[in-house]
């Protein structure tokens, strides 16, 4: 597994941020830092991502990644950026190939197991359960995931403080996508106080799946 990847098993959950404004950034990671959770997938999903990765990064003290990743063009500006993580909703051979040869380890969304077995294919076996719980949640995952030895998980969708052990203690999942963490309303009312107590909160929730 590679090394960032690693980092994220170890934290057990990842951030997933939508920042509609990047001046923003540095306040947000510094309430993740203090909340637990070094780590941030910020999603290409507003204009600010690439200033807000950069931002992020420029600080040294949290793993920063890009998410809802379509394109190789993306790709260039997350790692120019600064993101050492890439995560995509679909597994799209070209995003995976060009991350592959870029030396950026990429997590593609499955929902299906033709969508596990075409990326066992291109070598890649960490894989994002995507939406997790519209999918059918838990029970669906170790259907799905069975007859797949060398897979492991990262479940994102609909996951919360409520169901993120459930998640956890499945041996195959090593980590959950946290969409909850960091709500877009809460970083726009500049909430950061509240945004380290969630943390606090999802810390414990997933301590009680060790």
């Amino acid at each position: 597994m590679h090394e960032e990847l690693l980092k994220i098993q170890k934290l057990k959950i990842v951030p997933v941020l939508a920042l509609p404004d990047a001046r923003d950034a540095d306040d947000l990671a510094g309430a993740l830092v203090e909340g637990g959770l070094p780590c941030a997938e910020i999603t290409f999903r507003t204009e600010a991502a690439a200033d807000s990765i950069r931002a992020m990064a420029r600080r040294g003290d949290i793993q920063v990644g890009a998410g809802t990743v379509l394109t190789t063009a993306q790709v260039d500006a997350a790692v120019d950026a600064g993101a050492t993580f890439i995560v995509s909703p679909g597994t799209n051979p070209k995003v995976i190939e060009y991350c592959i040869k870029k030396g950026v380890p990429i997590t593609p969304g499955v929902a299906t197991p033709s969508d596990i077995e075409r990326a066992l294919e291109l070598g890649i076996e960490v894989l994002k359960f995507f939406p997790a719980e519209t999918l059918g949640g838990l029970n669906a995952l170790k259907s799905i995931s069975a007859p797949y030895g060398k897979c492991s998980f990262i479940p994102t969708g609909g996951i919360s403080a409520k169901n993120v052990a459930d998640y956890l203690s499945f041996p195959k999942v090593i980590a959950c996508g946290g969409t909850w963490i960091a709500k877009k309303e809460l970083i726009q009312e500049k909430q950061f106080d509240q945004i380290v107590s969630i943390c606090k909160e999802a810390v414990a929730a997933a301590a009680k799946a060790r």
